[in-house]
């Protein structure tokens, strides 16, 4: 980890300069409750956020709790969250998903990393954004672009998602915790592409590294 870089600063920075750009669906989603957030999340996987916020509405419009949702078949679910990315597998674990939380958990989503984590489906930034987004609690979601940006901008070095959340939870003051994902989401979204990064128009590109970077615009 780089401690010089000014990492608080740069995201009080980036919560001035996005205003006004879109921001990620889950990130929308703080009245939804955990149970909305948590499934909005899965559906959202591998997929863009456009197909997410047509394909989320689509499912609770018919089944919006546990109970309602074991009334529908895998091919029904299937069907009203077409076509988001691996929709049948998708189908298949919102099905067991709402049943172990019927069976187990009263029919509520849990408020614990390994309760969450014990779902099908769920890996540590659906938990996290579940934990963050559907509770309130001080969670760090790292997904592909916190991992990227995080690594871009020199911060700090690390191979996996999993390593990068648990150097940012030693270097992070925890009012950043929930933020920092939906600001490099948007971040990522918009302007710090994967390849061919808009550095140009980028309000960090005074202090970040470009590290990885080969093509900009």
């Amino acid at each position: 980890m780089n401690s010089d870089f000014p990492i608080v600063a740069t995201l009080m920075q980036l919560q001035t300069a996005l205003v006004g750009l879109p921001q990620p669906l889950i990130d929308q989603m703080h009245a939804a409750g955990p149970f909305k957030v948590l499934i909005a999340t899965i559906l959202s996987l591998r997929t863009r956020d456009e197909t997410t916020a047509i394909a989320a509405p689509r499912l609770f419009a018919v089944a919006d709790t546990p109970h309602t949702m074991i009334r529908l078949s895998s091919d029904e679910i299937a069907q009203l969250i077409y076509p988001v990315g691996f929709y049948r597998n998708k189908a298949r674990d919102i099905l067991v998903i709402c049943q172990k939380l019927i069976t187990r958990h009263a029919g509520q989503v849990p408020a614990g990393m390994n309760l969450l984590l014990a779902l099908p489906g769920v890996g540590r930034k659906t938990a996290n954004l579940v934990l963050a987004i559907g509770f309130g609690i001080a969670a760090i979601c790292v997904d592909i672009h916190v991992h990227r940006i995080c690594n871009r901008w020199g911060f700090i070095t690390t191979t996996t998602p999993e390593e990068t959340e648990q150097v940012l939870r030693q270097a992070l003051p925890s009012a950043f915790w929930i933020p920092i994902n939906g600001l490099l989401v948007t971040l990522g979204q918009q302007i710090c592409h994967p390849t061919s990064p808009h550095c140009s128009r980028c309000p960090l590109r005074t202090i970040c590294a470009r590290r990885g970077v080969t093509r900009s615009r």
